[in-house]
């Protein structure tokens, strides 16, 4: 019993990082991409604009959850950075 408290006190932080960088990089480029529908460009120019920013925000957001010292700042990190675009998309739709 023991060993298997030991074993997930082990692995949590790294399955918690794995978990931000899959779904917490997907959500925020998601966001971004939508959030970008908000700015004064044209309707397709908008989209070429999100796509390809995207691209870069979830390779970004998956080097940021590996690099913070914490799977908590990880997972803090991209709630503060998600937490401005979720009007912006919101506004959109």
């Amino acid at each position: 019993m023991i060993s298997l408290v030991h074993r997930v006190r082990a692995t949590g932080p790294l399955v918690s990082r794995i978990v931000a960088a899959l779904v917490g990089g997907y959500a925020l480029a998601a966001l971004f991409s939508v959030a970008v529908l908000a700015l004064p460009l044209s309707r397709p120019q908008a989209v070429l604009t999100g796509m390809l920013a995207s691209f870069a925000i979830y390779a970004g957001a998956v080097i940021w959850v590996f690099a913070v010292r914490s799977a908590l700042k990880a997972w803090a990190g991209l709630l503060i950075v998600a937490a401005p675009l979720v009007p912006l998309a919101w506004s959109v739709s």
